[in-house]
């Protein structure tokens, strides 16, 4: 799975010429999500093919920032305190968390500095709650 930072200008119709891209050429988004910062739209979506979710939303000149490799953690939802001790093991290993967000399958979604040392840690957090 690979996430996209998208570029969508501050405008209502942005995110609909975004999903209409997408949809017509056959890409679903399996997560993510997108707001405005100082006027600038910015979204992180989460796709499995991201060449065909880059090449879809440039032919309709969307501008995709970046494309980035993910970590995927499932959370007990029902044990309070997952996420910061998931987030306190990526930071004990040196990693930096640029975007986090649910994936539609409940899962959470990690873009960090370093995917290797990012899956070291997931899998050393994960191993005492299996």
């Amino acid at each position: 799975m690979r996430d996209l930072t998208i570029e969508l200008p501050d405008r209502g119709s942005a995110l609909a010429e975004m999903g209409a891209a997408l949809g017509r050429a056959g890409v679903s988004i399996l997560g993510g999500g997108a707001w405005t910062v100082d006027g600038r739209g910015v979204a992180h979506f989460l796709f499995a093919d991201g060449d065909a979710a880059r090449r879809a939303l440039e032919a309709r000149g969307i501008r995709v920032l970046a494309d980035r490799e993910v970590v995927v953690l499932r959370l007990d939802q029902e044990r309070p305190g997952q996420l910061g001790a998931a987030c306190a093991r990526m930071a004990a290993a040196g990693v930096n968390i640029d975007a986090q967000y649910s994936s539609h399958d409940h899962e959470l979604i990690l873009v960090v500095d370093d995917p290797a040392a990012a899956r070291r840690a997931a899998e050393e957090w994960t191993r005492p709650h299996a």
